[in-house]
């Protein structure tokens, strides 16, 4: 009598906790983006957040909490409940880069966040001005080698893409060149159209119009493939530089230990967002993403692959954990 009262008890309960998570949204729901308004995070932010509202029913609220190079609003979200009402616009820089960089880091990047999905890839391409005396990858690299220290680079910080772009560049390059740090891109991209620096990383989305105007002329993609806004152009790994490819990604994240059927749900409905056309008009054709939507297993493993990655090159860079 005791077990079979046990037993009913143990299926009732279970059947409240399955219950109450198919009713998941029940209030609204926090999207932490962890940078500052008017960026392509804050727009992937936006834009897969109206789209949870659209499938959910309930109100996906963008909060932006810049700072530490993303790890502000990474944090915050490593600490919040795991009920699914807080999640996080997760980005490679302080989830993939910020943890071989960082001493001290208020997160654990594999131990505190349970991955949703994969929402984009991006690239960067090599850049300079056009009255520089190079236009293909071997001439570019027989100047830097002809100028060993003197040429600059621009980033827009320490350990942002376009700066570990540079250094993989330098180590399978066997050149050497001034890294400059900027606070933005756009900062970095006027020092690069105004001769301050020589050549430069930059995003696809930013760089393409200068590109199209001829304000700068493009060298190669450090992608796997080319981007689909630059099809002219090659990948790095086509003109020679064998295995070069460095992509990051934006994505969508909750704290470890939120109920599985609540991350289905979130996984289904962003992979559905991801395929629809004012989506991919957004973020594909106009913010030279490529859009990934992948499963929270296959995501986990992205992760796990470029932290490793990042260790590699940052310490083949000599770059100290700060």
């Amino acid at each position: 009598m005791y077990m079979r009262t046990l037993m009913m008890a143990l299926l009732l309960g279970s059947g409240v906790v399955q219950a109450a998570e198919s009713a998941y949204p029940t209030r609204p729901i926090r999207f932490i983006c962890p940078y500052a308004p008017g960026g392509a995070a804050d727009i992937f932010t936006r834009t897969i957040g109206q789209k949870l509202t659209d499938a959910l029913g309930q109100s996906v609220v963008v909060d932006n909490r810049a700072g530490a190079n993303g790890g502000i609003g990474t944090e915050i979200v490593a600490r919040a409940p795991a009920d699914g009402y807080t999640l996080l616009m997760g980005n490679a820089g302080p989830m993939t880069v910020n943890p071989n960089l960082y001493l001290k880091l208020g997160y654990d990047t594999v131990k505190d966040f349970a991955p949703i999905t994969q929402g984009t890839s991006y690239m960067y391409v090599l850049v300079v001005p056009p009255a520089a005396p190079v236009k293909s990858l071997p001439d570019f690299i027989k100047l830097l080698q002809s100028k060993p220290g003197q040429m600059t680079y621009g980033s827009t910080g320490i350990g942002g893409g376009n700066h570990l772009s540079g250094e993989l560049f330098g180590l399978m390059t066997n050149t050497k060149s001034i890294h400059v740090p900027y606070t933005g891109s756009s900062l970095a991209l006027a020092a690069l159209l105004g001769g301050q620096i020589s050549y430069m990383f930059d995003t696809v989305i930013t760089a393409v119009p200068q590109i199209r105007s001829g304000k700068l002329r493009a060298i190669g993609v450090t992608g796997g493939k080319r981007a689909s806004s630059l099809p002219d152009v090659p990948t790095l790994n086509e003109l020679g530089l064998k295995g070069f490819q460095l992509t990051q990604w934006q994505a969508v994240v909750a704290p470890a230990g939120t109920p599985r059927p609540v991350i289905e749900r979130l996984n289904r409905e962003v992979v559905k967002a991801l395929k629809m056309p004012d989506v991919i008009d957004r973020l594909a054709t106009q913010g030279g993403n490529d859009l990934v939507g992948n499963t929270p297993e296959e995501f986990a493993q992205v992760i796990k692959d470029d932290l490793a990655l990042y260790a590699k090159i940052i310490r083949a860079a000599g770059i100290k954990p700060q």
